[in-house]
């Protein structure tokens, strides 16, 4: 990266990312809801106004919406203040990721950016907010960095001093206690070609859940379970996917059991972690891809580099819409660019640089993560070689009836092959039950049986 439009100074530090921070003193809590946003975000505005103070997000949905609608744009009548292309996108160079700065180079004909006013529109729940400055104050990383202690529901770390902490906001974010997602994703060819997978995912966030405390977290050791079926195609359907996260993963690492349809047996899968394949990914991301980030960081050194500002997709509210179809989105080389919305954010910019003792597909990795958040947005991936290798960009917006900051589709770009994959595809599909009250028995390996035979 270079240029960075860093705005802290201290926490810019290489600081070591295998030790255990220090908590934040009661002083620096107390910024949380006065100078910073309750998730410790800058609430101030930028210099020249174009990012605007924070002043508590999204706190009702527009008119007529209910529970189980596609989220409607509550911004109908914002229209592109500009447009980025490639004929002009080193003007905003010190604005864009270097990912995306290829993107314009591989994609000159038709890759753009439809740059719209800022919208801070990310907001959560005021207990979400009483939890993170608790956070603040308790929450600690455990030896080597691979786990948190002494934290629930929401980021633990909301004033991070390294990259680890914050890698880890990301992580626990809170996007609900319990999930149920429909939709599925697409490889999409060269040539514009694709199949669409059908999904159904459930998860159930038990450091999300309210009745237990950071001990009793930590006495079960347990982040969230999550149960993935395929739907679609024949050929693949009732292939199901079963994993348990953990808080401490030192003491106990992640446990995942898979279903296949042909054999009829439930099998550990060791192997969905890291740099194994995506489920039905072709190739195009690996297991550790999944929601930007997921799993253990342990392979990884993790710098925070500081704060940037940044074009990112936010509040995609039309790419998100149910009037629109999966053809209008899917085109060759990358989604259709006019359906998608750029705003200029400032993010937290983290680099993980490939351990020498570890092996991964990926040697380094760069992530923007929304101040507001704590949602990766942008990943700039390099290969062994250290060429950039795929770009991942996030399309996020404010799930109302949380509410939460999260993607509503992650595409994830292969600059060799030319593919894209897009994951999250929910326009043609039921739109995500936040209201569901799964039990643990539900998250079994015998209950994904039974599932996949359904």
């Amino acid at each position: 990266m270079n240029k960075l439009a860093l705005v802290t100074t201290a926490m810019t530090l290489a600081l070591s990312s295998t030790c255990i921070q220090a908590k934040v003193t009661e002083a620096e809590a107390a910024k949380l809801g006065t100078e910073l946003t309750p998730m410790g975000a800058v609430k101030a505005g930028n210099a020249d106004g174009s990012i605007p103070a924070w002043t508590g997000g999204i706190t009702a949905p527009p008119a007529g919406y209910k529970v189980g609608d596609h989220h409607p744009d509550p911004f109908p009548e914002d229209k592109p203040l500009f447009e980025i292309s490639a004929a002009n996108y080193k003007d905003y160079a010190e604005q864009l990721s270097d990912g995306q700065k290829k993107l314009f180079d591989t994609y000159p004909d038709t890759y753009k950016m439809n740059v719209y006013q800022t919208r801070r529109s990310a907001s959560y729940p005021q207990f979400t907010y009483d939890a993170v400055k608790q956070n603040a104050l308790n929450a600690e990383l455990v030896e080597g960095g691979n786990g948190v202690r002494n934290a629930s529901i929401s980021v633990p770390f909301p004033i991070p001093k390294n990259g680890l902490e914050a890698i880890w906001n990301h992580i626990l974010r809170y996007r609900g206690s319990a999930i149920q997602r429909f939709g599925g994703q697409a490889a999409v060819t060269a040539s514009g070609d694709y199949n669409i997978i059908g999904f159904d995912d459930e998860l159930l966030v038990k450091y999300a859940d309210r009745s237990l405390t950071p001990e009793q977290l930590m006495k079960e050791n347990m982040v969230m379970k999550f149960k993935q079926k395929v739907t679609s195609p024949a050929r693949l359907a009732g292939t199901a996917l079963l994993v348990h996260e953990t808080m401490d993963q030192v003491r106990e690492p992640r446990q995942a059991w898979t279903y296949n349809t042909g054999q009829r047996r439930v099998r550990r899968a060791p192997n969905v972690a890291y740099d194994a394949p995506g489920t039905a990914s072709d190739g195009l991301r690996t297991s550790d891809d999944f929601d930007m980030f997921n799993g253990a960081p342990d392979r990884y050194n993790w710098t925070l580099k500081g704060k940037q500002e940044l074009f990112i997709a936010y509040n995609d509210y039309r790419l998100h819409s149910d009037k629109v179809s999966y053809e209008e989105i899917l085109q060759p080389g990358h989604i259709n660019p006019d359906l998608v919305r750029y705003e200029k954010h400032r993010v937290w910019v983290v680099e993980a640089n490939l351990k020498p003792e570890y092996r991964h597909v990926y040697q380094k990795r760069v992530f923007y993560i929304d101040e507001d958040s704590w949602q990766i947005q942008i990943a700039d991936v390099y290969d062994n070689r250290g060429e950039l290798y795929r770009v991942e960009v996030a399309h996020g917006i404010n799930y109302y009836d949380v509410p939460t900051q999260w993607s509503t589709l992650e595409v994830y770009h292969d600059l060799n092959s030319r593919r894209y994959l897009a994951l999250g595809l929910d326009n043609e599909a039921s739109m995500y039950n936040f209201t569901i009250t799964p039990d643990d028995s539900e998250f079994t390996p015998q209950a994904l049986r039974r599932d996949g035979l359904r």
